[in-house]
């Protein structure tokens, strides 16, 4: 196999395996039922009049199953937090005592289990149609080479290959779901 074809299937297994690392930090911000610290990535704040990651202003800590704790390093910055919070719309009210922001996740009702499963389905298929994007790409970069002067039996190889690793993944992204699906809906 050619140089030029194993770097278009190195580039395609990276760019693949970028798009589960995605998945996989999408579906962590997924609460399950348990406190996780992880669910307040992404909620930005507004730091000194700079949108910054809650997790730059504050200690955030999963105190038990139930509860997660937001400590600011700076008093003045609650408010903020509280606001940032409650503007993610993430389903949990912030409870604010002057020092630190509590968040009690309630327990999870069977329709609000299978609102979050239908999320993690929406993410899981994101993830798939990034995967096909990719195949597509690189599919495309191989018919190149063809018109370049490639063999059209090596180029055969390397799209049938290229299938191969897109079905690889795509096999990954189902057993991310099915874990998160059996995750979120154990009581």
């Amino acid at each position: 196999m050619s140089e030029d074809l194993q770097t278009i299937l190195a580039d395609t297994t990276a760019a693949m395996t970028k798009a589960i690392n995605h998945l996989e930090a999408e579906l962590v911000k997924i609460r399950a039922g348990k406190a996780n610290p992880n669910m307040l990535d992404g909620i930005m704040v507004d730091y000194y009049g700079n949108p910054t990651p809650v997790n730059q202003v504050a200690n955030i800590t999963a105190l038990d199953a139930r509860t997660i704790s937001v400590q600011p390093w700076e008093k003045n910055m609650l408010q903020q937090i509280e606001r940032g919070i409650i503007a993610a719309n993430i389903g949990i009210n912030p409870q604010n005592d002057g020092n630190i922001i509590r968040l009690f996740l309630p327990p999870l009702t069977e329709e609000r289990r299978r609102e979050l499963v239908k999320r993690c389905n929406v993410e899981g298929e994101h993830a798939k149609v990034s995967v096909r994007n990719i195949r597509r790409d690189s599919i495309e970069q191989i018919k190149k080479l063809q018109k370049d002067g490639l063999s059209e039996d090596e180029c055969k190889d390397a799209e049938k290959e290229t299938q191969d690793i897109t079905d690889k993944f795509i096999v990954l992204v189902e057993k991310h779901l099915a874990a998160k699906e059996k995750e979120i809906m154990s009581v």
